[in-house]
């Protein structure tokens, strides 16, 4: 067993042969499967194809009811971080439960809209205000200008009108540096030390600062929420008419049954607590907003596939291999973070349940990185998983893959079609996406002109 990072491990004078450096992992409790059964599983391949991406509405349900009810001190909004999983039958779900919607794009607002949500539940932070914004906000969008120049793009627009604006408070947590978006290191939100300067601007256009926006990253340090709770609640100062602040998300979840997730009710409760001292000092009780992604949807999804392949490297030091007919095209995470995701193999013979045997399992493409089972928080570094005995032909069940998987995959990369999509609802699979055609993938295409070769 050698779980250290590359760092720690001793150097070899050896030249490397292979992109890949080399873990064994023994995992001694072998996940199973959570919300789906063999049974659910083969049903979602029979609707969908394989591979395609099954969720479940019950967890979608708890999770939300757990958001609903985080500790606040004077109102709470929950926002779904639609990024995460943005079908339309989750959206609807969540809108049923008095969600609103975090959008990261002015597309998303049209996508959360055609779901039938109220533009008015809609806000917008996004690394790009588009063109054209300010219609959306005569409806009702609401708008958290994230950069400088976009508080002068609002004011410029928009004068006379109520925005948000979102901070980086200067500190960050976050699972990887990737997922960490507060601190120095990145480009989201104005940098807390222009609060003044943005007070300005909104003063001369006569708009009204009436959010204060920011988000630490995914991972969330009790230590850390409770600094940049503080240090998000005091830029409120500089803002007389500010009534909400937001925290954004970033709430861990523990994927596999060795991590360990966020409980909102205990972990977050300091929250409520720094939420009073600022009312006691300042007068203002001040409504609460979290946008919660991970939280609501990576364990209630999960990636269906098949068994496509198991190939043998011959050596001392070679590996048994299980190739999918998916990979880094549905569930990215693993090539882009080093992430772990449980993964569970439904045998087509039951005789083979009870047998166990160590694989690294890769994905279809025609590319190096693309690996289901790095070791943790190493993409570059192969991991084997102790896993049920594997034939081609087996159902492959790659667990919390609900959040972040679809919305955020390599589709089409190797001509390889959109996978579809189903619910799991009283025990029956729903299709709630079709699998792409394949001719849809060129269907954009333009020819050059005649006699252009």
């Amino acid at each position: 067993l050698d779980v250290r990072h590359a760092h720690e491990r001793p150097k070899s004078s050896a030249p490397l042969l292979c992109p890949f450096a080399r873990v064994i992992v023994d995992m001694s409790d072998i996940e199973t499967l959570r919300f789906l059964t063999p049974e659910t599983a083969r049903q979602a391949i029979e609707i969908a194809g394989s591979p395609c991406y099954a969720y479940d509405l019950e967890t979608f349900k708890a999770q939300a009811t757990n958001a609903l009810a985080f500790p606040n001190a004077y109102g709470l909004t929950v926002r779904f971080a639609m990024k995460s999983c943005p079908n339309a039958a989750v959206l609807k779900l969540f809108h049923s439960m008095g969600l609103h919607f975090d959008c990261s794009s002015i597309h998303e607002v049209k996508r959360a809209m055609a779901a039938g949500v109220p533009v008015e539940n809609c806000s917008l932070s996004s690394q790009e205000l588009p063109e054209g914004f300010e219609e959306y906000v005569a409806k009702g969008l609401k708008v958290n200008c994230c950069s400088l120049l976009q508080l002068e793009k609002f004011c410029a627009k928009c004068p006379g009108k109520e925005l948000g604006l979102r901070f980086n408070p200067g500190v960050g947590s976050g699972g990887t540096g990737k997922t960490n978006v507060g601190g120095p290191s990145s480009s989201f939100g104005i940098w807390h030390e222009n609060s003044a300067k943005c007070a300005d601007m909104a003063k001369a256009a006569s708009c009204k600062v009436v959010r204060v926006h920011t988000h630490i990253g995914s991972g969330s340090d009790p230590a850390v929420w409770r600094q940049t709770t503080s240090i998000s609640i005091n830029l409120c100062s500089a803002f007389p008419d500010v009534a909400t602040l937001n925290l954004g998300g970033g709430y861990k979840v523990g994927r596999m049954a060795t991590e360990k997730g966020t409980t909102l009710a205990t972990d977050c409760s300091v929250v409520q607590e720094v939420f009073s001292d600022f009312a006691a000092k300042d007068g203002r009780k001040l409504a609460l907003e979290i946008e919660p992604g991970t939280y609501l949807s990576a364990n209630s999804g999960a990636l269906v596939c098949t068994v496509h392949d198991i190939v043998q490297t011959g050596t001392d030091q070679g590996h048994t291999f299980i190739k999918l007919d998916s990979g880094m095209t549905e569930v990215l995470r693993p090539s882009l973070y080093g992430s772990q995701h449980p993964i569970i193999i439904v045998p087509s013979d039951p005789a083979r349940s009870s047998k166990r045997k160590n694989y690294v399992v890769c994905g279809h493409c025609c590319e190096s990185g693309d690996l289901m089972t790095p070791a943790p928080g190493e993409p570059e570094t192969l991991a084997e998983r102790s896993l049920c005995e594997a034939a081609p032909g087996d159902i492959c069940v790659v667990e919390g893959s609900g959040a972040y998987c679809s919305a955020m995959a390599t589709k089409n990369y190797n001509s390889f079609p959109e996978a579809g999509e189903v619910m799991i609802a009283g025990g029956k699979a729903h299709l709630i996406r079709k699998r792409q055609k394949v001719e849809d993938i060129w269907a954009n295409e333009v020819p050059l002109p005649a006699g252009t070769y």
